[in-house]
């Protein structure tokens, strides 16, 4: 375990060979924790045509950039891409490895994991390091998100988690001077078992992009009333942002998955995140923890929503949000 070094960041890639935005985010927990351990931050990159990520990366602090491109990159596949990975770890022996928890990055890391024969903690929502062990301490929802879990894998190398998307943010620093790069050739030569013919894209309908929304106004069981949702849709169309909601709210079938905010749904981190209606059960309140402004409006004094954020409103958010859209329209002139 002596000989593992360095802290590796998956970077998953877009059909246009850019880096997604959760390996970008997972730079910034994994600058600070490589400079922990002493040790280098690696981003690797696996894809067709990758320069794009190649060059992006290189503004978040890397020190060390690996890429393994090809024509059998070009999509996402199980065993390739598994393949590809484990044999970078056999070559260059990382100590820790981060990946975003896309639905590739679910599907990649436990096969990795379990071809390599060490652990994997899924779905973190916190990242810190034990110095004297060198130990990472990967936080994550347990037992339907009630508590927070730590776990550590102290007797296994390379450590491996994965990361939801938006729990980090994305945080540009100078780039280094002379970055390595590394660019490794490997072949998949085992029969391919699956491969796309076509992809066709789905009707979106009434889905939304929470992850790239920078205000996000949620609603949840205060609204009383399906037709009321329409006062979160009218505040996040002032603010130029996008409308979620809580988990009953979807449940009840108000609206689709895609606005669901939560440990379930989809883990935010806007400039300002406004929950209207919303108590603050832990599920919910762990999907909205790297949001750079919370504001709060209930009319119970006591909900657990406050105790996160950092502006309150206690009050009837059906007088609260006609008034405030209003003057928001009347601030950006609209």
């Amino acid at each position: 375990m002596s000989e593992n070094k360095n802290l590796w960041v998956f970077v998953e890639t877009k059909e246009d060979g850019s880096a997604m935005n959760v390996g970008l985010e997972l730079m910034n927990p994994g600058r600070k924790m490589a400079d922990v351990l002493q040790e280098q931050l690696v981003a690797v990159i696996i894809g067709e045509n990758v320069d794009k990520a190649r060059q992006e990366v290189k503004k978040y602090g890397v020190d060390s950039i690996i890429t393994v491109e090809g024509e059998d990159y070009k999509d996402y596949n199980t065993d390739i891409y598994t393949n590809a990975l484990c044999k970078l770890v056999e070559k260059h022996s990382p100590n820790v490895i981060l990946i975003g928890a896309t639905m590739n990055g679910r599907d990649l890391g436990p096969r990795v994991s379990s071809r390599l024969g060490t652990g994997l903690t899924a779905d973190c929502t916190e990242l810190d390091v034990d110095f004297e062990t060198g130990d990472v301490k990967w936080t994550r929802p347990a037992f339907g998100g009630n508590l927070m879990a730590q776990i550590l894998s102290p007797d296994s190398r390379p450590q491996m988690g994965t990361v939801r998307p938006g729990v980090f943010s994305k945080e540009e620093v100078e780039a280094k001077e002379n970055i390595e790069e590394i660019s490794e050739t490997i072949e998949y030569t085992d029969e391919v078992r699956t491969r796309i013919l076509d992809f066709i894209p789905r009707d979106e309908g009434d889905d939304v992009d929470l992850t790239a929304a920078e205000y996000i106004v949620s609603g949840g069981r205060g609204l009383g009333d399906p037709s009321n949702y329409k006062l979160i849709e009218d505040l996040a169309d002032a603010l130029g942002g996008s409308a979620g909601s809580s988990r009953p709210l979807v449940d009840a079938g108000w609206v689709t998955h895609s606005h669901q905010v939560g440990q379930s749904g989809t883990t935010v981190g806007p400039k300002v995140y406004i929950a209207v209606g919303i108590s603050g059960a832990i599920q919910h309140l762990a999907g909205i923890g790297a949001s750079d402004t919370i504001i709060a409006i209930n009319k119970d004094p006591d909900a657990p929503i406050f105790s996160v954020a950092d502006y309150g409103i206690v009050g009837d958010l059906f007088e609260i949000l006609p008034v405030l859209t209003e003057k928001i329209k009347e601030k950006k002139g609209n």
